[in-house]
């Protein structure tokens, strides 16, 4: 074992396997006291990463558990490992793990701090990887692309996903509540059609098509009623959602045109939730009111609740105003999808929200989600 070996095994036996302040500073000294071990250390660090992904982590997964344990400094170091990681790894990797690469940024080179601060950060970031728990593996249920009777692969529809990106982006940009969620509900309508279009084209070409899963963040504050918010968006897109509180995100379980409408929608409607819920805060707080807490968790419940709703009866608008072929594809992949999240998480418990009690916040919740008026619409084409 040469010398810089030995320091940098010195330096996680003194401060990897313990949780005193007392012991990380012992192995960060040893560190900072020998800088040729910073090689060593970094490569030590992607086999932390690599590890990871073994028992199940993704790079958005591993990105998010630091940003929500850890500080901006070890966000920035986990991001540099990850894309040194991948830039070695030779492993076969899905579309959603690729793009989870392309969306990371470690951005420019911050000054490094003096060793000492340095090394602390580094040891931190590798006690959180190294305990990291095995996650379910996504890897696995990705589904195959359908695929044409002469064998190739069919074109994803980039022209109605760019639609609907547009529309999102208009609805999170406009300040008129009633046009955000009147562009919402456009989106939901598109996002129906797309799926359904995708599952009687599996079907017509007898497609080996199977559910995928996807982790999606659910931050704090008031991260029940977001979860809440997502499994009701993920409801209306024909998947099912399960919640782990603990490490602070949701695996959503569907066929890829769900998954991706589920993706896009979850985050477009918590930016409009948010704006609305700070525009009615504001007003009440100039009524004199102080329960800031109570109200907002009110509000995100009565919005998820009704939200859900109104997501539900415009997929289901679009489900009834197609031909008669489509009830048996939809029911067999309903069952798909429950029989897959059943298998991945097979003793899942249904948590109770509280704090749910501010009457004047949960008006408004519902009726930042009534505003636009639902009406039947003509059947939506393929562009």
């Amino acid at each position: 074992m040469s010398s810089t070996s030995s320091a940098v095994e010195r330096a996680f036996a003194a401060a990897l396997y313990a949780d005193s302040d007392a012991a990380l500073d012992a192995g960060a000294s040893l560190l900072a006291a020998d800088p040729a071990s910073d090689t060593e250390l970094a490569r030590r660090g992607e086999e932390f990463v690599a590890a990871a992904w073994r028992r199940g982590w993704q790079p958005a997964d591993v990105v998010r558990i630091v940003r929500r344990e850890l500080d901006d400094v070890h966000e920035r170091l986990v991001t540099e490992l990850v894309l040194a990681e991948a830039a070695r790894d030779r492993t076969p990797r899905t579309p959603r793990w690729t793009a989870q690469l392309d969306e990371l940024d470690a951005g420019p080179s911050a000054p490094r701090p003096d060793r000492f601060s340095y090394a602390t950060a580094v040891l931190e970031l590798y006690r959180l990887l190294l305990r990291l728990p095995s996650l379910e593996p996504l890897d696995a249920h990705v589904p195959r692309a359908p695929r044409t009777p002469g064998g190739g692969a069919v074109p994803r529809d980039t022209r109605m996903l760019t639609r609907i990106r547009a529309l999102l982006a208009k609805a999170e940009a406009t300040g008129f509540p009633e046009e955000a969620e009147a562009l919402s509900a456009k989106a939901q309508e598109l996002m129906a059609r797309h799926s359904i279009d995708e599952a009687l084209l599996a079907a017509r070409t007898h497609a080996e098509d199977t559910p995928g899963a996807c982790r999606i963040g659910v931050d704090p504050p008031y991260e029940t009623a977001k979860a809440v918010l997502l499994d009701a968006v993920a409801g209306a897109n024909r998947c099912r959602a399960v919640w782990n509180e603990a490490l602070g995100f949701s695996t959503v379980v569907g066929f890829e045109p769900g998954l991706e409408a589920v993706e896009l929608l979850y985050t477009s409607l918590l930016v409009q939730a948010t704006a609305a819920m700070t525009k009615a805060e504001a007003a009440q707080r100039a009524g004199g009111r102080k329960r800031t807490k109570s109200f907002r968790q009110s509000f995100l419940a009565a919005y998820a609740h009704r939200i859900g709703d109104r997501l539900a009866d415009a997929a289901e608008g679009q489900v009834s105003a197609t031909e008669g072929e489509l009830l048996p594809v939809l029911a067999a992949r309903d069952v798909a999808v429950t029989d897959e999240t059943e298998r991945m998480f097979p003793d899942t418990v249904t948590t109770r929200m509280r704090g749910v009690n501010d009457a004047a916040g949960w008006q408004e919740g519902a009726a930042a989600a009534d505003r636009a008026q639902v009406r039947a619409r003509p059947p939506l084409h393929s562009p």
